[in-house]
């Protein structure tokens, strides 16, 4: 089968009442940061807090009784394994998730909630394919592939339909790649509905899969990134074609652009996002003038993150502002040193996190010490403002890098 606007329609229709119809909402102060008018689908609203409730619902529907009683399985690094999860429960059916080892710990508890066997093999998910492949054989289970099927690129087809419908004049809709099958789905819709459209594909740096694939290269893929939803080393053949055909351009994003991205849903936005569904804002941040005066459309498709990763996140952002600065002062080793830097800090209007006071190390002189303070600031202006007094008493103050904890050069007056 071909994926055409009908079966999208068609899938569409199937969902009502199954999965929840998502909002698309303008986002002024994304607009205000990356110089596009940008609209969101929050699909971190579903059940699973994924879209890929779509494409799963439609595919276990389509299903025969003999398939559904022996059952089905997939391969997943978390949230087509928490939505096949989910819908076979509802329907009945008995459902075995591969997942590769390295899946984050709150994507496996959250799939085994939901009652799926879940079976931890490979490193990657091109590794679990292997196992998977395995039980197939050992026990005649329907596959559930989480890209490389025409019903689930159908369903995911879905979202733009939604979109389109609540912004018809939307002109660019930016959406991450993973296997291709949320970017197929809603190409096809898009393009069928509103054929000038632009439709910009964006993968992880470290895993260009589908970008290499259109220009036929090999993919050089690897490495941990935080947006592992999308972290996908083999595309496949159908979805290669229908992005050849229908995608405009793929866009490539670093690792620091998705942790930012991330941060500004979340204090733009006040939503949550998931590495793999902070890609498509991350593009915005790194091209803006690829996108600037467009009416752009992004699908925040997931918000399955780590609470500990999202806070490691939100404290690496805030020194990467300089709102949060720590820096190392060599300091006579008498009383009342500690007490004149913590005052003519706390004079400048700074808040003092954390000290570390460190006299015993050999490479410290014997009358000298190294005082390591951690400050709040309210930007990189005041930062340098409060270097400079500490400066100008006569102290030598090296700016650390405080998420890496190693040093970083400083130029004067530029934090």
């Amino acid at each position: 089968m071909v994926v055409t606007l009908q079966d999208i329609q068609q899938a569409n229709a199937l969902l009502e009442g199954e999965i929840v119809r998502t909002p698309l909402l303008a986002a002024p102060k994304l607009s205000d940061l990356t110089g596009a008018e940008v609209f969101v689908k929050l699909e971190n609203l579903q059940v699973t807090n994924s879209f890929k409730d779509r494409g799963a619902f439609v595919k276990l529907a389509s299903l025969s009784e003999a398939e559904k009683a022996r059952g089905v399985v997939a391969m997943s690094a978390g949230n087509h394994a928490q939505s096949v999860a989910y819908h076979a429960k509802r329907l009945g059916i008995p459902a075995t998730i591969v997942m590769p080892v390295t899946t984050p710990f709150t994507k496996v508890e959250r799939t085994r909630a939901h009652g799926a066997d879940i079976v931890l093999a490979g490193e990657t998910l091109a590794e679990s394919q292997q196992r998977t492949m395995e039980i197939i054989a050992e026990r005649n289970l329907t596959l559930v592939h989480p890209y490389d099927d025409d019903r689930i690129i159908a369903g995911q087809g879905t979202v733009a339909l939604e979109m389109l419908a609540a912004q018809p004049d939307l002109d660019t809709l930016v959406i991450p790649i993973g296997g291709g099958g949320l970017i197929s789905g809603n190409a096809i819709a898009a393009k069928a509905l509103k054929p000038e459209i632009r439709i910009v594909g964006v993968e992880a740096a470290l895993y260009p899969s589908m970008y290499s694939a259109l220009r036929g290269e090999p993919a050089h893929c690897g490495g941990a990134t935080l947006a592992e939803g999308i972290a996908v080393k083999n595309v496949a053949e159908r979805t290669v074609e229908y992005c050849r055909a229908l995608v405009d351009d793929i866009r490539l994003v670093s690792e620091t652009r998705i942790e930012q991205a991330v941060n500004a849903f979340l204090i733009h936005q006040r939503v949550v996002a998931e590495g793999a569904g902070a890609a498509g804002l991350a593009a915005l941040i790194d091209h803006p003038a690829a996108f600037a005066g467009r009416k752009v459309g992004l699908i925040l498709c997931g918000g399955n993150i780590d609470r500990r990763i999202l806070a490691s996140l939100i404290y690496r952002e805030l020194s990467r502002d300089r709102r949060i600065v720590s820096l190392r002062i060599e300091i006579d080793d008498r009383p009342g040193i500690l007490g004149r830097i913590a005052s003519l800090i706390g004079q400048h209007g700074a808040n003092i996190l954390e000290v570390w006071h460190r006299r015993m190390f050999l490479e410290v002189p014997a009358k000298r010490a190294d005082l390591e303070v951690m400050i709040e600031t309210r930007d990189a202006t005041h930062a340098d403002e409060i270097i400079r007094a500490i400066e100008d008493q006569g102290f030598m103050v090296e700016v650390l890098d405080a998420p890496a904890g190693r040093a970083a050069p400083r130029l004067h007056g530029d934090l």
